[in-house]
This record gives C-alpha cells, structure tokens and sequence, in this order.
C-alpha cells in the first residue's frame, strides 16, 4: 500500500460558499473537527488546532493557512513543529476542494506529505493510518454540522 496522498469525496447538502465557510473559519471548523480552532482564515496566517486537553493526553498541531480562494479552494499546512515555519518535509498539505454538485457542493479532501515526512516505515504507516482513520471520523460530521446551521 502506498503511505502517501489521503483522499476522501462527500457530498453536502449547501452551496459552496456555505460549505466554504465551514471547512475554513475556525469558529465552524471547531464544531465538526478539532476542540479548539485558532487562526485567521488568511494566507500566511498561523495558528493551532487543539484535540482534547493537552494537559490530560490531548494534543495541540500547529497550522499555517496557505490558499484562501472563495468558495473553491481552503488549503493550510499542519504538524510543523513549535517555531519552525511550516514547508514541504516538516508538515502534512491539506487541501479542501468544493465543486458545486447540483443543489450542493461536492468536498473533495486531499493530505499530502506522508512520504516527504522523512519517517521510518513504521512511524509513515501508523501517522499516515491515524489520519485516514481521523478523516473518516471527522468529515461525515460535516453535512450534519450544515444542516444544523440557520438559514437566515
């Protein structure tokens, strides 16, 4: 098997500039994936995403903003250690992808640089299997997110 690019398609039932939003603005994003959000939703900008409590088990990854394209295109780099800037080598490259698909939007997930991590073997399929297996948790949460959303 091949330890390298993580992609995953799910259909939302929003319009791509809802969707948008939700997979790009901390305040969303908290709702459906990590804890604790903290960053701008802005190229450049850099902050963390925190799971659970870091002084219980938890852990906190940080996270760079790379493309903020409306309603099309969300993509960041995350897992760059403490006071380094985020670059192909040091991190993981998520992109969120949104196509409009009928009357919603189809959001298509792709995390790269498993490979360019420089793991041994065994460490590249443990973070790369703890990924999939954390997107397959995290992503179907999503479309319920939206639908719980107001309208107005």
């Amino acid at each position: 098997m091949e330890f390298g690019t993580i992609e995953r398609e799910i259909h939302i039932d929003a319009t791509p500039e809802v969707v948008f939003e939700v997979v790009s603005r901390p305040e969303h994003v908290r709702e459906w994936w990590p804890d604790e959000a903290h960053y701008e939703a802005v190229p450049g900008a850099t902050g963390e995403i925190v799971f659970g409590d870091p002084d219980a088990g938890g852990g906190a990854a940080r996270l760079t903003v790379l493309e903020v394209d409306p309603p099309r295109t969300f993509t960041f780099r995350w897992t760059h250690p403490a006071g380094e800037a985020a670059a192909e080598g040091n991190s993981l490259l998520v992109t969120f992808e949104l196509v409009p698909s009928g009357t919603g939007t189809r959001l298509r997930l792709t995390e790269t640089g498993f490979r360019e991590m420089g793991w041994e073997a065994a460490v590249l399929e443990e973070q790369y299997r703890e990924h999939e297996t954390g997107w397959d948790h995290f992503l179907p949460r999503i479309a319920p997110y939206v639908a719980s959303l107001d309208p107005r």
